[in-house]
């Protein structure tokens, strides 16, 4: 089911510039939510092109730590490696960086599925 091509060490990288649409309004700092969906892109970008066109993936699983905030108009850049594959299951270490600053880290897990189903 998962194309040979898609291995450990397939790396995907998203940025977003910090903006009053992803920061928790009560503080005005890059929100932990809009963190993880970075994280999360950056994870489909990894292995979105080896995906048969019949196929996704969906995310099931998110352990991750924001380590530290980012004001509006900051560049975070989200990275993720695949790091594991059992069977459909797919682990990515996920991280985020403003600058050479990490502000979060953690793991991400996606399933390979059938669209036509």
């Amino acid at each position: 089911m998962v194309n040979a091509k898609i291995a450990p060490g397939l790396k995907g990288e998203r940025q977003v510039l910090v903006c009053e649409h992803n920061v928790a309004g009560h503080v005005d700092k890059f929100s932990t939510p809009a963190m993880i969906g970075l994280m999360e892109q950056a994870a489909i970008q990894a292995v979105h092109e080896f995906l048969d066109a019949e196929q996704t993936s969906v995310g099931f699983e998110v352990n991750v730590r924001h380590l530290a905030p980012a004001d509006i108009g900051a560049t975070i850049i989200a990275h993720a490696e695949l790091i594991e594959i059992d069977r459909n299951r797919l682990t990515f270490r996920v991280e985020a960086y403003e600058g050479d600053r990490k502000i979060g880290e953690g793991s991400h897990r996606r399933a390979i599925i059938e669209t036509n189903r």
